[in-house]
């Protein structure tokens, strides 16, 4: 079923929480409940998008029809639905981090100067969806496959919210939007300001190891641009074998 064992563990704590937003939805209709829960799951659900991220790149299941249930499930904590950062990000900014005319996530402005955070994190989620249809242009069954399970995400978030609108906002349409901005401001963070040709030198590495704990080691920023196929349990050793080739600056241990 896994692809890989080290999936197991995060992918039934995200299938848990799922189940509990299900069963408040259901079953509560206290503000005074819904509204703290709604606050104190916006990291978490945050950093969900990193798990999320990772099986765009490494798909979680074997089986085809798994990894699309399971993209349901994310879309609903992250607001990434299926193929958008395949598109967006794997064939986007990953082919094109180098170069900021073309870069699906370029922090630079049109006249070269430095995005601010908030433009840019605003920028790229409310673009992500129409920068990833762009990308789509020269990949039509990952594009297919893009709408189809995006109108399904869609239409059940529209149902959700018909049946119970302050719960569908609270438990899912509000993490969504917020959560899909948090992704933004961390690739913000991985890349802004590091205007070069060398793949080494063009993200950030962060070492923290409550964080990489946290994101499925994410903070291997440099390893994931240098080895973007390879399982997120297996960048820091593939950080190891490229460390000696990393600018000093450009390693960090407290970005938290």
């Amino acid at each position: 079923m896994f692809r890989y064992k080290e999936d197991t563990f995060p992918v039934l704590t995200i299938l848990f929480l799922s189940i509990v937003d299900f069963y408040l939805y259901f079953t509560v209709n206290n503000l005074y409940i819904l509204i703290p829960y709604f606050l104190l799951m916006i990291i978490p659900k945050g950093l969900i998008c990193s798990w999320g991220h990772h099986h765009q790149h490494t798909n979680v299941f074997k089986q085809k029809y798994l990894n699309r249930i399971l993209e349901f499930f994310y879309a609903l904590h992250t607001g990434a639905t299926t193929n958008v950062w395949v598109l967006h990000h794997n064939l986007g900014h990953h082919r094109f981090y180098l170069d900021q005319e073309k870069d699906q996530s370029r922090w630079k402005k049109k006249d070269g100067s430095t995005m601010g955070y908030w433009r840019y994190s605003l920028e790229v989620t409310l673009t992500s969806y129409t920068r990833a249809w762009e990308v789509g242009k020269k990949y039509k069954d990952l594009r297919k496959d893009f709408l189809i399970y995006g109108l399904i995400t869609t239409l059940a978030v529209v149902a959700l919210t018909i049946y119970n609108p302050i719960n569908s906002l609270l438990l899912f349409i509000l993490p969504m939007f917020i959560s899909l901005f948090l992704t933004a401001q961390a690739t913000y963070k991985h890349h802004v300001g590091l205007d070069t040709k060398d793949k080494f030198a063009a993200s950030y590495t962060d070492l923290n190891k409550f964080w990489n704990l946290l994101t499925g080691n994410l903070g291997y920023h440099t390893a994931h641009h240098c080895f973007p196929n390879v399982h997120w349990s297996k960048l820091p050793e593939m950080h190891e074998k490229i460390k000696e080739k990393i600018p000093a600056d450009n390693i960090r241990q407290n970005v938290l």
